[in-house]
């Protein structure tokens, strides 16, 4: 008895129609796996290169920084002559330490040594001594250096003044001037005039008290007259 088929669903008129779809499913599977594994290796080598290129330039530059120490300089050297001496030679100005004494050697030297200084004393100048003392000659001879030393000032002249200027000063112990000051002046230059004149008066004969010599006081009228 003969099977009855239906002829759609016989396989056998399909099965060139199953292989074929099957080898085109390979190609497209064989070909995605291909490109896949391309892509892949495209990716790692540009990776690669990239860093390749990285550590190339990173060397580079430290190759640029580290740059060669440069030379020290050449000391040059200075030759100096030195004399030899000879052990048993004399050296010349040689400090004999014998000279000092044992005395000096032994000074404490911790302590500075303060010099002292001796005050002057200034004698007291007195007033009224018991011997007064005296020009060169005695009074006359004062007068006559007066006389024959003062000018008269011309604006003393000009204005007519006329009168007695008083100056007081010191006789030292040796008979010189000093600490001359116008005690009294008449004005018109009459003052600065007699002041000069006992300034550059010889030395005089020095006061006494009890027999001894004394600075002494005085105090001299210097008369001025228009003649």
């Amino acid at each position: 008895m003969e099977a009855k088929k239906s002829p759609k669903a016989d396989l056998e008129n399909r099965k060139g129609l199953f292989l074929e779809i099957g080898l085109i499913v390979i190609l497209a599977l064989a070909f995605l796996a291909f490109n896949i594994k391309k892509y892949e290796r495209e990716q790692v080598e540009a990776i690669s290169r990239t860093v390749v290129d990285e550590v190339e330039e990173t060397v580079l530059n430290t190759e640029e920084q580290e740059k060669p120490p440069e030379p020290e300089p050449v000391q040059e050297q200075v030759l100096t002559d030195i004399e030899v001496v000879d052990n048993d030679a004399t050296i010349e100005n040689e400090v004999d330490m014998s000279a000092f004494t044992e005395e000096v050697l032994n000074v404490d030297v911790s302590a500075p040594i303060v010099e002292e200084k001796e005050e002057e004393v200034v004698e007291e100048v007195v007033i009224i001594p018991d011997v007064n003392p005296e020009f060169g000659g005695g009074e006359a001879k004062l007068y006559e250096y007066l006389q024959e030393n003062i000018q008269y000032p011309q604006l003393a002249r000009d204005g007519g003044i006329t009168g007695k200027v008083y100056v007081q000063f010191v006789v030292e112990k040796d008979g010189s001037i000093t600490n001359v000051q116008v005690k009294r002046d008449i004005g018109g230059g009459c003052g600065d005039e007699a002041k000069r004149v006992v300034k550059a008066m010889p030395k005089w004969k020095p006061g006494k008290v009890g027999g001894r010599t004394v600075r002494s006081q005085f105090v001299l009228p210097v008369n001025f007259n228009l003649r």
